[in-house]
């Protein structure tokens, strides 16, 4: 049989290895192969073995380290004290951030074609080609855009790499905004990249499945000191009850800014809002156009299918320290991220408290330079709303 190698390196071209894949599999199926009996429901059952994934001895290395090295934690590293100058801190976004195009600038540098050919055998579709091509429901739906802006996110790393690469040698933390967070573990190195896109793909798959089941949605909400954003939550859910949803939800599901945040309900506990938000003094509602209420209690089954999938693949420490979405800090250790992981399917991101917590600094001390890679510039545009010094040291890496 015909197959094909493929030379895999670490983001930082330290490491070679190879891995051997059938030409047979690559690229064989295009997205509009799937089949209509695909066993979603089966999906929030029994989460995937991993047995299919190639991993172990040819793992597609991202860690952004020399094999070998001692990685040093902050508590305990003696040495004198770094200009934050000569740091940064690396972000990936989320969801909702994909559009049809995404990946052709980054093609011209190294690994990337090989990248997403080793995301097309493991998702058995061919990502690139949505990517590049679309169509653009297709790829606006979770169960497609969140494989294809993780992987799109790690082949702009390469963009970083090539262009900056001291960014990536000095970088001294990674976060990512909900999906994000998985790709700045894949980066860090806590999780193996074919198994972090297999957990995506099942993360996606299930919370597909439960938009699908229980109707909801997700609008921004703008709102100024005298809001009463959570007494209107509250209410809307009442109404929600009194309508008859079959999971009446409304709470605040992401933290973006001060005076912005993103709130997830079911139907009718959005349609009131839509509705009503002037009674609370709340100056803007916008619905988004997205399929579900995510990071709200609807999407509780789909946590626990990625529970289980996370609780059958390896993680490790991370090499440098990365923020969680629950709460706004980093994670201490692997069995830290095993436990907490799983509940940013269904708790609010803390993007707002992650950027206060980092970005924190006296009047007179210098910030490190901030490096939102992957598609869209979105977290560049949250983090002047929370600190607007901070901003002026961050550059957008796209895609």
């Amino acid at each position: 049989m015909l197959r094909k190698t493929i030379t895999c390196r670490s983001i930082s071209q330290i490491t070679n290895r190879k891995i051997s894949l059938s030409c047979a599999h690559l690229c064989s199926k295009d997205c509009d192969s799937d089949k209509k009996g695909s066993p979603l429901k089966k999906l929030l059952e029994d989460s995937a073995s991993f047995q299919d994934v190639p991993v172990s001895k040819q793992q597609w290395v991202t860690l952004p380290y020399p094999e070998g090295t001692k990685i040093q934690r902050p508590e305990e590293d003696t040495r004198p004290k770094v200009d934050p100058r000569d740091t940064s801190i690396i972000l990936f976004p989320g969801q909702g951030t994909q559009y049809v195009g995404m990946a052709k600038g980054l093609l011209k540098f190294p690994i990337v074609k090989d990248l997403f050919e080793l995301a097309n055998y493991i998702l058995k579709y061919d990502l690139l080609k949505l990517c590049l091509q679309g169509p653009k429901d297709k790829l606006d739906e979770t169960r497609y855009c969140q494989p294809a802006v993780l992987v799109t996110s790690l082949a702009a790393i390469e963009r970083l790499k090539e262009e900056r690469p001291n960014a990536i040698e000095n970088c001294v933390a990674t976060a990512g905004f909900s999906l994000g967070e998985l790709t700045a573990l894949i980066f860090a190195g806590a999780i193996e990249f074919e198994r972090g896109l297999r957990l995506v793909q099942i993360r996606a798959e299930a919370m597909q499945l439960a938009s699908e089941t229980h109707k909801g949605g997700m609008v921004t909400v703008i709102y100024g000191p005298e809001s009463k954003l959570r007494y209107a939550c509250l209410k809307a859910k009442e109404w929600a009850l009194d309508k008859g949803d079959s999971f009446p939800e409304c709470k605040i599901a992401n933290y973006l800014s001060p005076n912005c945040k993103v709130v997830a309900g079911s139907e009718s506990a959005l349609d009131f809002l839509e509705r009503n938000y002037k009674e609370f003094n709340i100056r803007r509602v916008i619905r988004l156009p997205v399929s579900g209420a995510f990071h709200s209690e609807i999407m509780r089954p789909a946590m626990e299918t990625f529970r289980k999938a996370l609780n059958k693949t390896q993680i490790n420490d991370p090499a440098v320290s990365v923020y969680s979405n629950v709460d706004g800090k980093k994670y201490r250790d692997a069995e830290h991220i095993r436990k907490q992981l799983p509940q940013q399917v269904v708790k609010s991101v803390k993007w707002e408290q992650f950027l206060h917590y980092v970005y924190s600094r006296d009047q007179d001390e210098h910030f490190p330079r901030t490096f939102e890679v992957g598609p869209g510039s979105s977290l560049k545009a949250m983090l002047k709303q929370v600190n607007a010094k901070a901003w002026n040291d961050c550059y957008s890496i796209g895609a």
